[in-house]
């Protein structure tokens, strides 16, 4: 058998048919009761005392399982700290006839270490065996700063957000109020239901408020809802046997072709139940999906909100999916899958043409989400099949033919833009494309990254107003990896620059993420930093403030 890390367990399941869902799939409560126990084992192992769940976040669904499948959970501790650990928990699902095996979830929780009496203690450092053990050690503490920080970037996105309107449920027809999906329920807290502390087990409540949301959700999507990821289970405070425990769920707001339920917790002992005064011991943000009989992807409408408190859960969910952008890109280490072209000389003019050409083909994409709006900038955000793009809009006060020339020129760039530290041409293809070697600074303790990229650049047609800036990582056997950077690479980015005026115009920046560079945008994305509002900032004073050389 493979050996096993010191604080490490593994569980495994056969999947029945009273762990199903309606569709014959493994209930997410029944699994979430698992992963809950599985981290709690992993927890104790390391700790050497009883410990209990503290928080359980960033659980995403990539595959479901189905009866006569087996369910294998490891769960490990990635870091601990003084009194709490993170722990990593990943769910794997095998065909008993293939053979096969396929990433079900992967999740990270905190508990925290409960000596007897009042002993004090101070939890031992985890051993680290392989690389990827450093690597999640590593996150870990990042991934901590973010659980830290996530009530005041909470508030501070809700403030933010509060400047300025979502107009969009104004003006689309079909939008659709929430009420219709709110749902309460109640259980009685039995033995069984209870841990080996005595207190509620934490699965238990999990799995009861993922019932409850998944209710909820299908009142607005008519049809069964299939439960994309948990953004956070953060349990306040416990519960005990015979507490009753009263769910309330509703639809929060829509995403295109997912939407967030918030579930709130209250618990009761006989006193409190009869005096009606409860205490708030858990609360969780679940999103969903849901297909159709073609196993498609449903688009929901727009939610319209309609009282104080709608605006609240409305806003609210926001600014959640905004942190839960950023954090994503601090879950896990992947490893960047090579996706850029070999630069051919022969086929210099398909590869510059489809670099334009995919640069508006990311623009004109339909979904795109604003999550930050200022005086002359907005940002918006688009995820399609797990691929994250980002749009910077910039409202600019010079010509457009004045800022195509100043965009277009990429050795200038280290001039406004922090996250460039150097950029120098290194094959002049033609007028209008140019290779270009960019090295960037440190980010994360990581080393620098360097990067080739194609730079192609199109004037508007006579009928048109619209400059056209693209760039794309390209491979030149002149230039291979160097052992001081990171080589990383970029999928599809540029810049979109549109006359209003003849002494003002728009600039809209585009990207689509890569995981070698998704550090330089996750903070920002995640509300926690503001550094592409900084350097957009930096770039439109760069832009004003340039002299027209002609």
């Amino acid at each position: 058998m493979e050996r096993q890390a010191p604080g490490e367990v593994r569980m495994s399941r056969a999947v029945g048919p009273a762990h199903a869902n309606a569709r014959g799939e493994l209930g997410a409560a029944q699994l979430l009761r698992w992963i809950d126990a599985a981290a709690c084992l992993a927890a104790e192992k390391h700790a050497g005392v009883s410990c209990v769940t503290a928080s359980v976040d960033d659980i995403q669904f990539e595959e479901t399982a189905r009866v006569g499948q087996v369910i294998t959970i490891k769960a490990k501790v990635t870091r601990a700290f003084s009194t709490s650990m993170e722990i990593s928990i990943k769910v794997v699902v095998q065909d008993v006839f293939t053979g096969v095996e396929k990433l079900v979830s992967v999740a990270f929780s905190t508990f925290v270490a409960k000596p007897a009496g009042k002993e004090k203690i101070h939890l031992k450092p985890v051993t680290l065996l392989t690389e990827q053990d450093h690597v999640q050690h590593n996150l870990a503490s990042e991934r901590r700063k973010v659980r830290l920080q996530h009530e005041d970037t909470f508030k501070n996105l809700m403030k933010e957000s509060s400047r300025f309107d979502d107009p969009i449920w104004r003006e689309e027809d079909g939008t659709v109020s929430t009420r219709g999906t709110s749902v309460q329920s109640i259980e009685l807290v039995l033995p069984p239901h209870a841990n080996h502390h005595g207190n509620t087990f934490g699965g238990q409540i999990m799995a009861w408020m993922e019932t409850v949301a998944t209710i909820s959700a299908s009142r607005l999507c008519r049809a069964h809802p299939l439960l994309k990821s948990v953004d956070m289970f953060k349990f306040r405070g416990p519960s005990t046997v015979g507490d009753r425990l009263v769910f309330n769920a509703i639809v929060n707001n829509t995403f295109q072709t997912c939407l967030e339920v918030g579930v709130r917790v209250e618990a009761f002992d006989c006193q409190e139940w009869s005096e009606g005064q409860g205490r708030h011991i858990n609360s969780a943000f679940l999103i969903y999906n849901a297909v159709n009989d073609k196993e498609e992807l449903v688009t929901f409408p727009r939610i319209k909100p309609m009282s104080k408190d709608d605006f609240r859960r409305y806003r609210g969910a926001i600014a959640r999916k905004r942190i839960r952008l950023g954090r994503k890109y601090v879950i896990s280490h992947k490893e960047e899958i090579p996706f850029c072209v070999h630069w051919d000389t022969g086929k210099q003019v398909a590869l510059s043409h489809g670099n334009v050409e995919a640069l508006k083909k990311l623009a004109a994409r339909s979904g795109w989400e604003v999550i930050s709006a200022a005086e002359k900038i907005k940002i918006y955000t688009l995820e399609e099949h797990d691929i994250l793009s980002i749009w910077v809009e910039k409202h600019v006060e010079r010509p457009a033919h004045l800022v195509y020339h100043l965009l277009s020129d990429f050795t200038k760039r280290p001039l406004w833009d922090p996250h460039c530290t150097s950029c120098e041409v290194i094959e002049r293809v033609s007028e209008d494309n140019q290779i270009y070697y960019i090295t960037c600074p440190v980010v994360n303790g990581d080393k620098p990254k360097d990067f080739v990229v194609l730079v192609s650049r199109r004037r508007p047609l006579e009928d048109r107003k619209t400059f056209s800036v693209a760039a794309k990582s390209v491979i030149l056997p002149s230039v291979p990896p160097s052992p001081q950077y990171m080589r990383s690479e970029i999928r599809c980015a540029g810049f979109l620059i549109c006359a209003i005026d003849n002494s003002s115009c728009t600039v809209s920046y585009f990207n689509q993420i890569s995981a070698s560079i998704s550090s330089y945008f996750a903070g920002n994305l995640g509300g926690w930093s503001t550094s592409i509002e900084e350097t957009a900032a930096s770039c439109i004073r760069f832009l004003e403030n340039a002299v027209d050389d002609g």
